[in-house]
């Protein structure tokens, strides 16, 4: 078994590393942006795939990276996770449906409730004291759901038809403009110093260096990266100004 997971501030990559971690001590994870992640998912049978949620919905990245490499799925059992800020109805459910078309088995899903990553926004922003207290729920949850899945009695979050009308009426349809493709919405500031962070981490390569000054492009997939690393808070995207940058190792 493998991991393989899309995370912004590093929720996701956190609940899918614990969660492999206690399935299987040797095994590895890999991002989706990782190079020749095609070859290392061909040589493995089953994994677990991760991902944040977004209005409901999976990001739009891991949608394309599914559909590109439709030929990888074939046979193979991937039992999926998502981290959500509060709710995601069928959060796990939106890449089932994509997966199973392309004759995977889906064998489970989990949904964990993570420190909101949206750095832009006062909605669902808890102290530091308090986020540490849902990392630590979350990696209790991981953890009874390593014992489910040992026993091979999979949890099912957000794969039954209530949650489908849950996740898509409760978000999806409302927000389905914001995540129906990439989005040219990602703003730099003339705070920006040029000092490249953005462009190194952006995993869609989105952001260039342009006369010393970051300038996006059209393929940004919410992710918060750059927001959450920027030292001079100049980059916002939802919002108008960085409220707090979020980072899972912060209340690790």
């Amino acid at each position: 078994m493998i991991g393989i997971y899309f995370s912004g501030t590093g929720n996701t990559k956190h609940c899918v590393e614990t969660l492999i971690s206690l399935l299987d001590a040797s095994a590895q994870c890999f991002p989706i942006e990782y190079a020749g992640v095609e070859n290392v998912i061909a040589k493995h049978d089953s994994l677990v795939l991760g991902y944040p949620t977004q209005f409901s919905n999976a990001p739009f990245v891991v949608r394309d990276f599914i559909d590109k490499h439709r030929s990888l799925w074939n046979g193979k059992a991937i039992f999926i996770l998502n981290t959500m800020g509060l709710f995601s109805g069928d959060g796990t459910g939106c890449t089932a449906r994509l997966l199973k078309k392309y004759g995977a088995t889906v064998l489970g899903g989990l949904q964990i409730k993570m420190p909101d990553s949206v750095c832009d926004s006062r909605l669902l922003k808890k102290n530091t004291e308090e986020n540490r207290r849902i990392v630590r729920e979350a990696d209790k949850r991981i953890a009874l759901a390593a014992e489910q899945i040992r026993q091979e009695n999979y949890p099912r979050e957000g794969l039954s038809m209530i949650a489908h009308f849950k996740g898509l009426f409760g978000q999806r349809l409302w927000f389905y403009r914001k995540t129906a493709g990439y989005t040219d919405q990602l703003k730099i500031s003339s705070a920006c110093i040029g000092c490249g962070v953005c462009s190194e981490i952006c995993p869609m390569g989105n952001i260039r260096m342009q006369s010393k000054r970051a300038v996006s492009g059209n393929r940004c997939t919410m992710c918060y990266r750059c927001i959450s690393l920027c030292p001079k808070k100049a980059i916002t995207l939802l919002g108008k100004r960085v409220i707090e940058q979020c980072h899972c190792e912060k209340y690790e």
